[in-house]
Formats: structure tokens, C-alpha cells, sequence
């Protein structure tokens, strides 16, 4: 398993095929963290976990702890195992083969992909940042995430079947729809076409896309498969909504046993926590954990009638249980603490500004605009432009920005969405955040300085 250096030490990030994380599983990683590093987790958007601070000569040992723990790639795999590791890019639901409204069981699916992905001597090829998506159709799903191929299911007269699109999100719009015991052959056809078509230095499927065109890269895959597609289906469908804040707290699933949600401020924490967290699954769930793209943790099949205990041992851990939270609504990177790119430290800063925080508004602090915390666009983005300092960005509607007295030649391409003020400290910047919670998006002066 791949360690790279970062400000902070060593970092190793540790992929979890559709975000499953057993209660093993967790006691390795935090063995490993503390033997072999500064015992300092984070949780990643991607429904991954990363250990931070390796100590300098201690990588290969904490790779083989990680991979005798049983969190590695298989033996059996074609690639040597950093490779064969990074490969593993699946996400689903985090509550895949739990939700009863679910139009699909993922969980079927994963093993067999992840497998394909490590043992087809080609797909080593792929970049680590290569990612998919199969989405069942349950009620909580990172639906803005981005992804190179994603799968979301559909009801469908015949039997529920699978949308799907490439390069983007299930919100984006489909291109097409397959029968589920397609999946597998489709994916796979859709990777040796991306590899087919893929020139120098195009490592992701959108710079394929770009180049050839949707209908090239399908033609190129039907050259691998023989799929049946029907794209009449995909006209006008739209993935059902999702409600976020079920990610925290506790839901009931039946009459007997539901979930409980958490996550670790900031997407950090250490050794013991997460050896907590396993303990409270062994007593009171299946002794599994899944990792939710939100930065969170999921306890699966814990009992209704043990749902408050679970919550109160949780807070007792540090933990949120409540989306309301601040702290639930504020995403930040790593920081100048841990990356010599970033320009503040802003994990320190996002604890300031959740201090103050106006209710139900939410804000991603990045250190710089590779965005390596948030897969998404936020409401508000604090860019950090120098220590302390950020410029705010909204993610204002384009038809309210096109309508509004702002210059277009004024209005900044970032990724973040549409500037509306520089270089503020973070007080200036929560001052500026509760003025804008109580305006309408067509009322608001184009920027605040």
C-alpha cells in the first residue's frame, strides 16, 4: 500500500471497496497508526480512511500490518500491490443491502467488480484516481459526486434496471440503461474502451469524452461486449431525491433494528476513537462499520431499543449525531498543518468559523483550489488566499447570476462557484455568511470586499 510524504510525516490511504470497514479491520489500522505512525486518522469523501504521520522508515511495516489486517488488495491479484491497491476506487450507498426501499442489493456487485479490477493484467493501466459508482436507489447517496462510470438503479416495468453515464454524476442525466446482470460486462467493456481511446496523459474519462465523444466511447465498448442498451429509457429520468441528513443520528429501518450515524469533527480522529467505534459495532451492530462520503460512520443493524445508549457512547467518543451541528455543516482540508500546498491552516480556522456559524448555511475551507476535500461544489467556499485570510465563493444558481446586476467580466471561473468577497479573516467571513443567510440570492451585491 502506497505511503506518500506529506508536511505532517508519511500518509497511506487506505481504499474501502464500497466504504465496509469491519470491527478487525478497524483494530488493525489503529495497531498500525499507533505503532507505526502518530495514531492521527481521517475519513475521506471518497468513503475511505487515511493514517497520518508515518514515521519515516516505518512505511513498508505499516503496509504489511495494513495488508496482514486484511485491508489490502487479494494475493491473487496481477499487479504488484500498490498498483492492485489503487485500483479499488468503488463507492456505494452507505446503505447499500440495508435500505428496504432500495430498488437494488449493490452489495452483490462489489465483490465481483473490485475482483476484475485487480485481476485483468490491463486494468493496472488505469489511474488510481479512476473512480466508480453503483448506486441502488436508497434513500441516503452521495449524489454529487463525481465519478468516471457510475450505475444507478431504475424501477422498471420488466425489473429494476441500471442507468448509466460516464464522467459525472447520476444527477447529470443518463445515457443509456442496461439490464442489472449487466453491470459487470458493461463496466467492463466501458474500461477497455476508455483504455483503447485514451492518448497521452488522458487519465480520466472526461478528457476521453472530450476527445472522442460519448457515442465513440460506447461504440468502443460494445467492441469488448455484447450489451443491450436501450437509450429510449434514459430521456428525461431523473434520480430520485435523497435527504443528507440522514447520515447522523439514529433511523429505523424495520421494527427491530435501523442505523446510527456519526462523524468525527472535521473528518479527524485517532486511534482510540476509531477502536471505539468497533467496539460499539461488535456490541451493538454486526460488527461492521461503513464509511459514508459525508466523513462519517454508519453502525449498521444496531437494535431500535439500543439506538439512544449508541448515541449517548458516541458523544461520549467526541463524536456528532446531528446534522445541525456546526461541525456537521463545515468541511475543511487538511491544511498548512499536513500539505505544503495549502495556504492557511484550515482546520484551526474551520473550528473559529463553526464557533459562529449562522444556522442551516454550510462552508468547505480549502487551502487551495484543488478542492481535495470536497468531491462537490458547497454552498459557500472560504479559498484561502494567505494565513487567516480567505476569499468566499457562493454557489449561486448561473440563471440568478446571468440575472443580476453583476459584470460578467467580473465573475470568477473557479470551480467554487460565483466570488463574493476577498481576502476576509474568518471573522469577516462569518459576519459576511450570516448577512448573506438572510438574503435573497437576487437582492445580493455581486461583492463584498
Amino acid at each position: 500500500m502506497r505511503v506518500v510524504a506529506t508536511h505532517d510525516g508519511g500518509l497511506c490511504r487506505v481504499r474501502l471497496p464500497g466504504g465496509l470497514l469491519t470491527a478487525a479491520q478497524a483494530e488493525a489500522i489503529a495497531q498500525a497508526a499507533l505503532a507505526h505512525a502518530s495514531g492521527t486518522l481521517e475519513l475521506t469523501n471518497r468513503a475511505n480512511l487515511q493514517v497520518r504521520g508515518i514515521r519515516a522508515g516505518s512505511e513498508a511495516a505499516l503496509s504489511e500490518a495494513l495488508v496482514a489486517g486484511g485491508l489490502g488488495p487479494s494475493a491473487s491479484a496481477s499487479a504488484d500491490l500498490c498498483t492492485a491497491d489503487e485500483l479499488r476506487n468503488l463507492m456505494l450507498a452507505p446503505l447499500a443491502g440495508l435500505d428496504p426501499a432500495a430498488l437494488l442489493d449493490t452489495t452483490t456487485l462489489a465483490a465481483p467488480i473490485v475482483a476484475m479490477l485487480q485481476n485483468e493484467p490491463r486494468f493496472a493501466a488505469l489511474s488510481p484516481k479512476f473512480a466508480l459508482l453503483i448506486d441502488g436507489g436508497e434513500a441516503l447517496a452521495a449524489l454529487d459526486h463525481p465519478h468516471d462510470i457510475w450505475l444507478a438503479a431504475t424501477a422498471h416495468e420488466g425489473g429494476a434496471r441500471f442507468m448509466f453515464g460516464l464522467a459525472g454524476c447520476p444527477g447529470d442525466g443518463a445515457f443509456g440503461s442496461i439490464a442489472a446482470a449487466q453491470a459487470t460486462p458493461l463496466i467492463r467493456a466501458l474500461l477497455h474502451a476508455f483504455l483503447d481511446l485514451a492518448g497521452p496523459g488522458q487519465l480520466r474519462m472526461r478528457e476521453v469524452v472530450a476527445a472522442h465523444g460519448l457515442q465513440a466511447v460506447l461504440k468502443q465498448a460494445l467492441r469488448h461486449a455484447s450489451i443491450d442498451i436501450a437509450n429510449e429509457t434514459a430521456s428525461g429520468w431523473q434520480r430520485s431525491k435523497v435527504d443528507t441528513g440522514l447520515r447522523l443520528g439514529a433511523h429505523r429501518l424495520n421494527d427491530r433494528t435501523g442505523y446510527v450515524g456519526c462523524q468525527p469533527p472535521l473528518a479527524r480522529l485517532d486511534a482510540a476513537t476509531l477502536r471505539g467505534l468497533a467496539a460499539l459495532a461488535q456490541t451493538h451492530g454486526d460488527g461492521t462499520l461503513r464509511i459514508t462520503p459525508w466523513q462519517g460512520a454508519i453502525l449498521p443493524h444496531v437494535a431500535n431499543d439500543a439506538m439512544p445508549a449508541v448515541i449517548a457512547a458516541l458523544h461520549a467518543l467526541g463524536l456528532i449525531t446531528d446534522a445541525a451541528h456546526p461541525l456537521a455543516r463545515t468541511i475543511a482540508c487538511t491544511g498548512s498543518t499536513g500539505c505544503a500546498k495549502s495556504r492557511a491552516d484550515t482546520k484551526a480556522d474551520a473550528l473559529l468559523l463553526a464557533a459562529h456559524l449562522p444556522p442551516k448555511i454550510h462552508v468547505h475551507l480549502s487551502g487551495c483550489e484543488r478542492s481535495c476535500a470536497a468531491a462537490h461544489r458547497a454552498p459557500f467556499t472560504l479559498l484561502a488566499v494567505a494565513p487567516g485570510a480567505y476569499d468566499v465563493y457562493e454557489d449561486i444558481d448561473e440563471s440568478v447570476a446571468q440575472n443580476s446586476s453583476e459584470n460578467i467580466e467580473e465573475r470568477d471561473a473557479a470551480p467554487f462557484g460565483r466570488r463574493v468577497a476577498r481576502h476576509l479573516t474568518i471573522e469577516a467571513a462569518a459576519q459576511l455568511l450570516e448577512h448573506l443567510s438572510m438574503q435573497p440570492h437576487a437582492q445580493r451585491a455581486p461583492e463584498h470586499s
